[in-house]
């Protein structure tokens, strides 16, 4: 099991350690609702450094990219970072990403911590353009500082005007006195704040800086479990829940991601798929009966019909009512449509939404 720069910090503060994606990983510290709150009215800090990290450089990083990515990246500029997918032979997806222009030929690549390994080794094998690629992952932390208050916490330690630094965009600059830090206007709780990649050797450090700053404000630090809620209310989706080797992008949601304007790897498939429609699509509802959903309940219509399967889902602290995601038939699809769970052999109504559920 491996540790990241911060995880003795973690224990240090009584949080509840888990193994996650190969990671000794705090899942929370003081209780889910209460780290969930923080975020969304103040600022809190997740120690995200399990996520891959991959310097790709050269005159044909862009090709490279565009090839294994469903989004365009020629629209990226210096500063701008953008969310895409890897498609995968047969349908499916190999993992969502991040994708950051650092130059016109050096991007940096954000991938899933359980998928470090197979994701590495799915670009290598496509990269026929001689493109430099660096893993970085075991030298590099992810702090994520989110929350309403996180800009106004992290502005007293850098001169960068972070206020001018826009929704998926990033700059490089020094922060809490460490040179040449990556401050990315992203994160996966709809609250707003920042992502800061720093080396492992100065994270501590930058750690109790942030903290420091953060005081007046009522900073926290932060679990897994609360992250899943936040972004959960928000509908993103997580690799592994709602998305998968079997999933593709359209039956997803992610079609907007999804640019022909290019050729990808099942590029041609997937446009066939666009233009016949899918069979399944992946919805958002929330609970009308009582009952909280989880990962692979069955979804059925009035009759006792199977028509799908929750992906995610739990009791939404904001909402103060259960919601989740899943995928269902395509005649169930439709804002307002009835659906039912089946909860320990009981058929639990719920009703399909639009997303996010959470609206700040």
């Amino acid at each position: 099991m491996k540790n990241t720069a911060l995880s003795h910090i973690h224990e240090s503060l009584g949080a509840k350690m888990v193994p996650f994606a190969g990671y000794n990983m705090p899942v929370q510290y003081e209780g889910v609702n209460a780290e969930h709150e923080t975020v969304r009215t103040g600022v809190g800090v997740f120690d995200v450094s399990h996520m891959g990290e991959f310097i790709l450089r050269g005159p044909k990083a862009l090709d490279l990219i565009q090839k294994v990515t469903s989004n365009d990246a020629t629209k990226l500029f210096d500063g701008r970072a953008q969310y895409s997918c890897m498609p995968n032979n047969d349908g499916g997806i190999v993992d969502d990403l991040l994708v950051y222009r650092i130059s016109e030929e050096e991007y940096l690549l954000v991938v899933n911590a359980s998928n470090i390994d197979k994701d590495w080794d799915w670009i290598k094998s496509h990269n026929t353009f001689g493109v430099e690629m660096s893993d970085i992952s075991d030298s590099m932390s992810l702090l994520a500082v989110q929350g309403p208050k996180a800009t106004e916490t992290l502005q007293k330690l850098t001169d960068v005007n972070l206020s001018e630094v826009k929704y998926y965009h990033f700059t490089k600059g020094t922060f809490a006195g460490v040179d040449n830090v990556i401050l990315s206007a992203t994160g996966y709780t709809g609250s707003g704040g920042f992502e800061l990649y720093i080396p492992n050797d100065v994270t501590e450090e930058v750690w109790k800086k942030v903290f420091e700053a953060g005081e007046e404000f009522g900073i926290k630090p932060i679990g897994l479990a609360a992250r899943d809620t936040l972004r959960l209310e928000m509908g993103f989706c997580l690799y592994g829940n709602d998305i998968d080797d079997t999933t593709s992008p359209f039956e997803a949601g992610l079609g907007w991601i999804t640019k022909f304007t290019k050729d990808f790897v099942n590029s041609e498939n997937l446009a066939k798929q666009k233009e016949a429609g899918v069979s399944k699509k992946l919805v958002a509802f929330e609970m009308i009966d009582r009952g909280i959903p989880r990962h692979d309940y069955v979804i059925v219509d009035a009759a006792g019909n199977n028509i799908g399967r929750v992906t995610s889902g739990t009791q939404s602290p904001s909402l103060k009512k259960a919601i989740g995601l899943g995928y269902v038939n395509n005649e169930f699809t439709a804002v307002g449509s009835e659906i039912f769970l089946d909860i320990r052999n009981k058929s639990v109504k719920a009703q399909v939404v639009k997303l996010p559920f959470y609206k700040a």
